[in-house]
């Protein structure tokens, strides 16, 4: 696949304004689907959560998840919204081969939830205001796996397979108005949106919210108009974006991509657009359909939902606080400073420290791992932080070096062998013989063997000069492979030396 011509970033920004919008779809963690009783569940088996109404068989009626309307609600009136004295459900007819009856049960033109705002916070610390259109119910569609071919994808497949477990799995789907004045920072404002409709979802415990999984997923909107011009231009869409990481290269890309058209007399074409995280570009996917083009009218089967006003009082009153007062009570509780506080956040990993720190671990250590190692091993991986390791695996971890069972260059071979999927640290620790040596007689077996190659340094502690004790640390943690505490160590080596 030949690639497009881009332009430089901010050639382009010099000459067109970027307008965003965002879709975002963020799967709810109820134990069945939208409607139907079958369970909704991750990773299970292929086509064992289905039903006769997952499958459209005849005479199959859906029926409309209490759970799912009452989390739509609180995901509403935690954006800011207006919630719908009465909504409706329709069918929105298209081309589903992952949906048997092939059209999606979905809301249009009454939605659920509607009008609201949402504030994100960027790096610099600065808050920007994003306008939400709506906030809809619908139901997910299967997942389709192509076989054969080199991308994975349905171009070269030799044949597809789909997995119905995912159909009719419940859904919101968070709609934007079009974001005007990002300029430089849209690329970043696009991660930070989704990264706080993120922290929303969690902070309510509606959706799991594991992008890599695709539990929330998110449509990334781009056109570019020229500087002093009021019409908008032509949008793509880039479809099902996974990561916070590749929301932001996505956005940015598609800016590139559309100022060397543009800026050749060139025309965009209104269509999707697939992400590809290898090469870091888009690719064209299906000419974007219009509302008229999907025949949208009234689900027949399904009553309108008429949430009464003491339910959206109940879930407004049980509402937890809203993102940028969580981050500014979680900054002062974990003692962070205004620049730790800042890598957490822009790593995405607010939410998995939070838990690291429930699970057991010191706010430090939770900080420390998730910014450090687990991020370096994500970046070489090119996968997000939090699809490599658990929360409670990271907590496991630190009380494992807190105990002194381990030292952090132990525990950072420890660390790759979860992520490898050896099991958890403890595990790790057994199956690859990595504990610290506590045994001091092993120690000092070790340090005695040091000494005697090394009797010039040995003179030299004992005359003082303490830190020629450096040498014997160095061949003492080589003979016992790492598994020392080199701390212990110089102690027993000071008494051999009489220097204690």
């Amino acid at each position: 696949m030949a690639r497009d011509r881009v332009m430089d970033f901010d050639k382009a920004l010099e000459l067109f304004e970027p307008v965003l919008g965002f879709e975002v779809h963020v799967e709810l963690n109820t134990k069945t689907k939208m409607f139907s009783a079958a369970p909704n569940g991750f990773g299970d088996a292929p086509n064992t959560n289905i039903s006769p109404v997952c499958l459209g068989l005849p005479g199959s009626l859906p029926v409309v998840n209490e759970q799912a309307v009452r989390y739509s609600i609180s995901l509403g009136l935690a954006l800011g919204c207006s919630i719908a004295p009465m909504s409706r459900f329709a069918r929105k007819n298209y081309f589903y081969p992952d949906l048997a009856k092939n059209y999606q049960i979905s809301q249009f033109d009454e939605p659920i939830a509607f009008e609201g705002q949402v504030d994100v916070e960027l790096a610099d610390g600065s808050v920007r205001t994003i306008p939400i259109e709506r906030a809809h119910m619908e139901e997910d569609a299967g997942k389709l796996t192509h076989v054969g071919g080199a991308t994975g994808r349905i171009q070269g497949a030799e044949y597809s397979l789909v997995d119905y477990n995912r159909a009719g799995v419940p859904l919101v789907e968070i709609v934007t108005k079009p974001i005007f004045g990002a300029e430089h920072q849209a690329p970043e404002l696009a991660k930070a949106y989704v990264a706080t409709i993120r922290d929303i979802v969690i902070a309510l415990g509606i959706s799991d919210a594991r992008m890599e999984r695709g539990n929330l997923r998110c449509d990334a909107n781009v056109s570019l108009r020229p500087r002093g011009q009021e019409k908008l231009g032509t949008r793509t869409e880039t479809k099902n974006v996974n990561s916070l990481r590749s929301v932001e290269r996505a956005v940015r890309y598609e800016i590139q991509r559309q100022a060397a058209i543009l800026a050749d007399g060139g025309t965009i074409t209104q269509e999707t657009r697939h992400w590809h995280e290898d090469t870091g570009t888009t690719s064209a996917g299906r000419p974007k359909s219009d509302a008229d083009d999907y025949r949208y009218f009234p689900e027949p089967d399904l009553l309108p939902v008429v949430p009464s006003p003491e339910l959206i009082e109940e879930l407004r009153a049980a509402l937890p606080e809203a993102p940028a007062i969580r981050r500014r009570r979680l900054k002062e509780t974990w003692g962070f400073t205004d620049l730790e506080f800042q890598d957490v956040a822009n790593g995405g990993l607010i939410a998995e420290v939070e838990l690291t720190i429930a699970a057991g671990a010191s706010p430090q250590a939770a900080r420390k791992w998730w910014t450090g190692e687990i991020s370096r091993l994500a970046n070489v991986n090119g996968v997000e932080a939090t699809s490599l390791v658990s929360p409670e695996n990271v907590a496991a971890l630190a009380r494992l070096v807190d105990a002194g069972t381990l030292t952090d260059k132990l525990a950072r071979q420890v660390l790759e062998g979860v992520t490898a999927g050896e099991g958890t640290p403890e595990e790790v620790v057994e199956k690859r013989g990595l504990a610290v040596v506590s045994d001091d007689g092993a120690l000092v077996a070790a340090i005695d063997e040091a000494l005697a190659a090394q009797p010039d340094v040995l003179a030299k502690i004992q005359d003082g000069k303490v830190q020629a004790a450096g040498a014997v640390i160095g061949a003492v943690m080589k003979a016992m492979r790492g598994q020392a505490d080199a701390a212990r160590v110089r102690e027993l080596i000071l008494e051999r030396a009489g220097q204690a």
